[in-house]
């Protein structure tokens, strides 16, 4: 099977016309609210939608262009990052099944909730409730206990 397909998180698929229009090798260094310094590398596919509606990618063209990606960028194996036209560029995580390429969400996150003070609501919880239970001793979801 030479055909590929991407299927964007709400279960809808890139036009299969669809061009990729670049590899490349990200590196990231950057500072955390808490004062960490970091740095990641990701591995970014862009895809473009085209107004060429005859183009179809087979799966062996972008192979050749991963492959020569990897030869003249000396790619390192890190994570993809799939960028694609959506709002504005969007960003996705890359998954594979079932002879689909899945983009996968991506979210943003606080990486130093020790010492940025980060307060998480606090679940109110009567105890007095607990034991009136028929199961006092099994905890289940909505409780507060688990």
């Amino acid at each position: 099977m030479d055909t590929l397909t991407f299927l964007l998180p709400n279960g809808k698929s890139v036009p299969s016309h669809f061009h990729v229009t670049e590899v490349g090798q990200i590196e990231k260094s950057f500072i955390d609210c808490g004062g960490t310094v970091r740095k990641e590398k990701t591995i970014v596919l862009q895809l473009w939608k085209s107004i060429d509606f005859h183009h179809r990618l087979k799966a062996s063209k972008l192979l050749s262009i991963i492959e020569m990606s990897e030869q003249k960028l000396h790619l390192s194996d890190e994570e993809i990052e799939v960028e694609y036209q959506g709002e504005t560029i969007e960003k996705f995580g890359l998954a594979y099944s079932e002879g689909n390429f899945l983009l996968t969400q991506t979210k943003t996150a606080c990486l130093a909730e020790d010492s940025c003070e980060i307060t998480l609501p606090k679940i109110s919880v009567s105890l007095s409730g607990l034991g009136s239970n028929e199961k006092a001793n099994t905890c289940t979801p909505g409780l507060g206990c688990c």
